[in-house]
């Protein structure tokens, strides 16, 4: 029976054109090894500088090699759309977005390749401002990471929404990464989404630890997330591997509530994050497995909305008709 189940799954996503993979990081994909493992376990904060000493020794082909390595994955389970965030600054320059626009260009009749800007060196200092200009013409959407630059997130999403307002294009924004109930940046990211009347052209990224706030909060932000028409991509894996945290929270589990953002009509879109590197080190990039992964976390077993989120959903979060 079970072997039915996923049978007609994934078939019902083959006739839906394929996976779409809404989030990856493809630049640092395949770094892993027996010397840097034990960096796996660090918290995300310090993985963010722990990667530096690889982008700082990678060259252009090297983050080619990387990033075809990837998108042949992503062809042979028969992905047809894949978005990946690109790190963008002074330790990468423009070296991995480069590199990813050539794969991009290489392998365009097989599979419609998205590139979004990582901020990981953030937005607000002068410097990390020039790189995330010089990202703008070469990326598709415009990416962001607010929590770089705590406790001055909101300046962080001031700026990015005026880029956003200003060249038209989409924003996925990483929030709610660290399954912790003091995090508010989904809430943030929707206020500021309709400050900006950005309204159905913002994503968030993980949103995690929405599921770690009381229920009475969350219907709140789901009510100005659906005001702002923000849609949810779920990395499960990556949300499953976030580190415990000392807080007092309500039980459950780290990721996204999906079921909860279904019911109110919040898209959500499925991404396979970090393949073979040091925030995912097992990472294999395979989104049937995400699929399982999102299942049983959430314990959530509608084959139809399943696929929406696997398909339609992921189409409609890249901005693709």
């Amino acid at each position: 029976m079970f072997r039915d189940l996923k049978r007609i799954f994934l078939k019902k996503v083959k006739k839906r054109g394929g996976f779409v993979n809404c989030h990856a990081h493809f630049d640092r994909a395949f770094t892993i090894n027996g010397q840097n493992l034990r960096l796996s376990q660090k918290l995300l904060k310090e993985k963010w500088a722990l990667v530096d000493e690889i982008k700082r020794e990678s060259t252009q082909l090297d983050f080619e090699a990387r990033i075809e390595k990837a998108i042949k994955i992503m062809i042979k389970q028969g992905v047809k759309i894949c978005a990946t965030f690109v790190d963008v600054d002074k330790i990468t320059g423009l070296k991995a977005l480069r590199a990813a626009e050539k794969i991009k260009k290489k392998y365009k009749r097989e599979i419609k390749f998205l590139l979004i800007n990582q901020t990981l060196k953030g937005v607000i200092e002068k410097e990390a401002r020039y790189w995330l200009e010089k990202a703008l013409e070469y990326v598709d959407i415009i990416g962001g990471l607010p929590s770089r630059d705590r406790p001055y997130e909101e300046k962080h999403l001031n700026i990015l929404c005026q880029y956003a307002k200003e060249t038209g294009k989409m924003l996925h924004v990483h929030v709610g990464q660290e399954n912790n109930p003091h995090e508010h940046d989904t809430e943030l990211l929707a206020k500021k989404t309709i400050e900006y009347g950005l309204q159905g052209r913002v994503v968030a990224v993980h949103a995690i630890s929405l599921a770690a706030q009381p229920p009475k909060t969350r219907k709140r932000v789901f009510q100005l997330m659906k005001k702002a028409k923000i849609g949810v991509i779920c990395s499960p894996s990556a949300a499953l591997s976030m580190k415990q945290l000392p807080y007092k929270s309500y039980l459950h589990n780290s990721i996204a509530p999906v079921s909860e953002l279904l019911k109110e009509g919040i898209p959500v879109g499925l991404g396979v994050d970090n393949i073979a590197d040091i925030y995912m080190p097992f990472g294999d990039g395979n989104l049937w497995t995400e699929t399982r992964m999102l299942m049983e976390a959430c314990r959530y077993y509608e084959i139809d909305p399943l696929v929406d989120i696997a398909t339609t959903n992921g189409r409609k979060l890249l901005g693709i008709a």
